[in-house]
């Protein structure tokens, strides 16, 4: 029994597939600037720990209280595998950059690179094809991502190390890694159980850290409950469950050439919050990517 079938009414299935790619980047931009305000008052580790064992409890509830189709065994074993790389090594690794000094920009930007590596490794992998079209938006998506990222560094954005390059690639491996796996063995899986799942075995590995290096770090303050509340539900919940409806709808580099979008719109989140450059390159590059989605999303005709 499919998703399709089982957990989207047949009626909402064409307002879905209109909508909801452009939903999803419009909340995914906003992981970045939730990610900064968040570190300010707790460690990134504890952070997500938190949030994700309680989006965990909340779509086990909601599921249960649906009745929503059970997971089985070996659906649990490949969710969990998803949620490493999606959640643990992505979101661990964007958050603790960004608590190191990585600017919320330039972290989307990084991190915006990823649907190359899945494009390819899908193709490698899981024998998916694109057709020239959408290969032709991949590319103009990669040359739009590093038109923003050669802007960010025309004005010497600070936060640029060793370290914090390193966990950013922690996080592209471990976003495209997910994305494939996904893909590849996720297609029959339960949205809201398989989701609980994910979140459940991403907070297990980040708790570790949470504790080992940062001691629970976690300072009640209004601003960190209003990020948590928003990284939760706009993002666990809305944008993951989005991505998870259009994985198993559409090919992985498909699904994945939307995030080409989220740097340059995180961009201009952080410029109007946080005062960061926005040029007129990165406003080029925003139109150059936003063109590599349209062809890689489209339909052949």
């Amino acid at each position: 029994m499919t998703l399709a079938r089982t957990e989207l009414p047949a009626t909402n299935g064409a307002a879905l597939e209109r909508i909801a790619p452009w939903l999803f980047v419009v909340f995914w931009s906003t992981g970045f600037i939730a990610a900064r305000y968040g570190t300010q008052d707790a460690g990134p580790l504890t952070f997500l720990t938190v949030r994700l064992s309680v989006a965990a409890a909340l779509l086990w509830i909601v599921a249960a209280a649906t009745r929503a189709p059970a997971i089985d065994r070996r659906q649990v074993t490949w969710a969990s595998v998803t949620g490493l790389g999606m959640h643990a090594m992505y979101l661990g690794g964007v958050f603790v950059a960004v608590d190191h000094g990585l600017p919320s920009g330039l972290g989307a930007l990084i991190a915006g690179l990823h649907p190359v590596v899945t494009s390819v490794a899908a193709r490698l992998l899981l024998g998916e094809r694109l057709w020239r079209g959408q290969w032709l938006g991949v590319s103009l998506g990669m040359v739009g991502v590093l038109a923003v990222v050669v802007d960010r560094l025309r004005a010497h954005s600070g936060g640029i190390t060793t370290f914090t390059l390193c966990a950013m690639v922690v996080a592209v491996v471990g976003m495209a890694g997910g994305t494939l796996v996904q893909r590849a063995r996720g297609a029959r899986m339960p949205l809201l159980r398989g989701t609980a799942v994910q979140y459940a075995a991403a907070a297990v590995v980040v708790s570790v850290g949470a504790i080992g290096n940062e001691h629970w770090q976690f300072h009640s303050t209004p601003r960190l409950w209003f990020s948590l509340a928003w990284a939760l539900l706009v993002l666990s919940i809305a944008a993951v469950l989005i991505m998870m409806v259009l994985l198993q709808r559409h090919a992985a580099a498909r699904v994945s050439s939307l995030f080409f979008l989220t740097p340059a719109l995180s961009t201009i989140e952080g410029a109007v919050l946080f005062g960061e450059r926005l040029g007129l390159l990165a406003l080029i590059g925003f139109v150059v990517a936003l063109a590599g989605v349209w062809l890689t999303t489209r339909q052949p005709v």
